[in-house]
């Protein structure tokens, strides 16, 4: 397969509002109800938050097209962490988070993952920053893996809305070249 990774733009909002309702659930905790699932893609991960996103000089959103279709995105946050505990354990700043990395579970295990996490390390580079931080649920021990095979590290924990349930995350950060 061949895939291109690109800055996604306003044509791929619908796409994105798709490919997150398939690939968010994935990275929940088990005990995650249905419809916390749902009203967290209403309420952030719909296509008129990706239209928003887009707009935001402060966010990147890159895709990986194979095919004519969207199979990962992730999007970058290049801004100050709000949340104190994530702000009270970075060790490297400025630092951009890395708030998405998702790639569709059809293509898990072919390479898709780590090409989107190398571009999406390159572009956070690319603003200067000295690293990118991430928040993971605590119970997603498959990303977690992954992320730290791309070089993270736990730095620290903070709490994740989700829907009407509190979930527990864990932070995660490293540096950039």
């Amino acid at each position: 397969m061949t895939s291109t990774i690109r800055q996604a733009t306003r044509d791929d909002a619908g796409a994105l509002a798709a490919l997150a309702a398939v690939t968010f659930p994935l990275a929940c905790p088990p005990s995650a109800s249905p419809e916390d699932i749902a009203a967290h893609l209403a309420n952030t991960l719909s296509e008129q938050h990706f239209l928003e996103y887009l707009a935001d000089p402060d966010v990147t959103v890159l895709v990986i097209e194979a095919e004519g279709s969207l199979r990962g995105y992730s999007l970058l946050v290049n801004r100050p962490p709000a949340d104190p505990d994530v702000s009270s354990v970075l060790a490297l700043t400025p630092s951009v988070e890395l708030s998405k990395c998702y790639v569709h579970p059809g293509h898990h295990g072919l390479g898709a993952a780590a090409e989107l996490m190398h571009a999406s390390l390159q572009a956070a580079a690319a603003t200067g920053a000295a690293g990118v931080w991430l928040g993971v649920n605590s119970q997603n021990a498959r990303a977690i893996r992954f992320y730290e095979k791309s070089g993270f590290r736990k730095v620290g924990t903070k709490s994740f809305q989700l829907g009407t349930a509190v979930e527990h995350d864990f932070v995660l950060e490293r540096g950039l070249p």
